[in-house]
């Protein structure tokens, strides 16, 4: 069983939502068809944005996105942020994720990024070695999120 990593194609939208299934034990639900595909296509016309998809069988097995942020500093040399990194449960622990996320920073230093980033939520110490062995260094930088509504939580609503 080989693994081939490429870019998703525009009518596998439905495979990638049934990967993505097991991103999140839970998500927000998604609105309605109409405006999925909306996003989707949005997604893949975007050359600055990369669906990538590992898949055994002719079956999506792991995916993540890249997208290549222009940039005016370092050279003007762009960017990457890797996001939304899933491997399907029964493929874990095989390579396969490692080797997508890999691709991703191959795709990444082919268009001249200067780094990648990507965050986690996870807290496991095995999530962290994942990333290490495909690539990344912990404790270069430190992240910080936003949500809406965030300014109203630490009292900044003036």
């Amino acid at each position: 069983m080989s693994l081939h990593i490429r870019k998703a194609q525009s009518d596998e939208l439905p495979a990638l939502l049934a990967l993505y299934e097991h991103l999140h034990a839970a998500d927000e639900p998604l609105p309605d068809d109409a405006k999925v595909r909306q996003v989707w296509d949005d997604i893949d016309r975007d050359p600055k944005l990369h669906c990538l998809v590992a898949e055994r069988d002719g079956v999506f097995v792991a995916s993540c996105i890249l997208a290549i942020i222009p940039n005016l500093t370092r050279g003007a040399r762009p960017y990457g942020l890797i996001e939304n990194v899933v491997t399907h449960p029964c493929y874990r622990r095989q390579g396969v994720g490692t080797a997508l996320v890999r691709h991703a920073l191959a795709v990444a230093w082919e268009r001249n990024c200067y780094k990648v980033m990507l965050l986690t939520g996870r807290k496991d110490e095995k999530v962290f070695q994942f990333y290490e062995k495909a690539g990344f260094q912990r404790d270069v930088k430190t992240g910080f999120i936003a949500y809406p509504d965030t300014h109203l939580v630490n009292g900044l609503n003036g």
